[in-house]
């Protein structure tokens, strides 16, 4: 007779803690890009945040040597990975990424029928997008240009409604050239962001071995999990998540588990947890891999921190205090020079020794920003995204 394994949220938050480099640092010396591929990508629309997400999790790393392995060794790769946002990847999954994340479904366009690509014209944008910028750093303007001669004026029309302006039509697959290798962040030039086609040699990959090495990845970071957790993580069709799983579950490449009474998966054989809770203090910024993944988002985000730290349910919106292993507050930094100020308005009443821990992490902030911080125990009076 087979029993199921039982799994509690305390163990569960507990491995994925350690896994993430968040129940200890790793070691000095360890590369940038192992820490990254740990968290399945750092999420990098503001650079600084994937920068804080980096070195929290690292010791003796600064921002200094997130851009180094981003800019000079190119061991990270800025691009579009899971939702179709920016993230940082290790550059050695990009064809991991890129196999797995082209397969995913796409959903019903979000725009009108008079402002859509027809599939035929987003392959002809994804090409014409790896072409313009193959040997080449190009601004967006000069990007745009290059697709429109290469497609057609088409591309070009500015009908995509994006933040109180119209962008061309090109741009609703930009994620997708991302997806597909043809397209990654470059250095910028002066204050514009300049792109380029990433040098990766081959991208040819099973989409279906991806998919399941992808799901196994996912679930050694995150797991236990169910598909509803994948699909939303992925911004997915939930039902395509639940097939994929039903027949990673057949071959016997995932394993089904008890997780606080409810069905879930891990990958097969992956059942070993810790015994106790995850322990310690923790800073982490935006977006952080952490609270974006973690499920259920109930038992990450509890009590008061539901209401506090989520934006209508979304993670991520504020930089977060984490107390062994689940929100507990949340924290906003300000720059001033070569200074920064920490203001952590905690939702739990802290031990001396937590407080202390909380010290150790604001002066770790500081050393990743490089910058001298000072720490504010108070209510955090700006909004998300600040």
């Amino acid at each position: 007779m087979t029993t199921t394994v039982r799994i509690t949220w305390d163990a569960a938050s507990a491995r994925r803690a350690e896994r993430q480099f968040l129940a200890g640092p790793a070691g000095t010396g360890t590369p940038v890009a192992e820490v990254v591929g740990a968290m399945l990508g750092a999420h990098a629309q503001v650079l600084s945040a994937a920068e804080l997400a980096v070195g929290m999790r690292a010791d003796g790393v600064t921002r200094a040597d997130v851009r180094a392995a981003l800019w000079d060794d190119r061991s990270l790769i800025k691009t579009y990975g899971p939702r179709g946002t920016v993230h940082l990847l290790a550059a050695r999954e990009l064809p991991l990424f890129s196999a797995a994340l082209t397969a995913v479904p796409t959903g019903p366009s979000p725009f009108p029928p008079g402002v859509r690509l027809t599939e035929e014209q987003a392959g002809q944008v994804v090409a014409a997008i790896g072409d313009a910028l193959d040997g080449r750093f190009l601004t967006l303007d000069e990007l745009s240009e290059e697709v429109v001669a290469r497609t057609g004026p088409w591309a070009g029309d500015r009908v995509m409604p994006a933040f109180q302006d119209l962008w061309p039509r090109w741009r609703q697959v930009m994620h997708r050239a991302g997806w597909a290798g043809t397209l990654c962040f470059g250095p910028n030039r002066g204050r514009k962001a300049t792109y380029t086609r990433p040098v990766t040699g081959d991208l040819e990959a099973d989409p279906g071995d991806a998919q399941a090495a992808f799901v196994h990845r996912y679930l050694h970071a995150y797991g236990p999990a169910t598909p509803q957790h994948f699909a939303r993580w992925l911004a997915a069709p939930p039902g395509w998540a639940t097939a994929l799983f039903g027949e990673l579950a057949s071959a016997g490449r995932i394993e089904e588990v008890l997780f606080e009474g409810t069905p879930a998966w891990v990958a097969a054989g992956d059942t070993d947890f810790p015994e106790g809770p995850a322990r310690g203090v923790r800073l982490l910024p935006y977006f952080d891999a952490y609270v974006i993944a973690g499920q259920p988002r109930e038992r990450l985000f509890p009590g008061a921190a539901y209401e506090r730290a989520l934006g209508g349910g979304q993670a991520g919106n504020y930089p977060v205090l984490l107390v062994d292993g689940v929100v507990a507050g949340v924290w906003h930094q300000r720059r001033r020079g070569r200074r920064t100020t920490v203001t952590v308005e905690p939702l739990v009443r802290l031990t001396a020794r937590q407080e202390r821990e909380l010290g150790e992490q604001v002066e770790r902030v500081g050393e990743v920003l490089e910058a001298a911080p000072e720490l504010v125990v108070g209510e955090v009076t700006v909004g998300p995204h600040a």
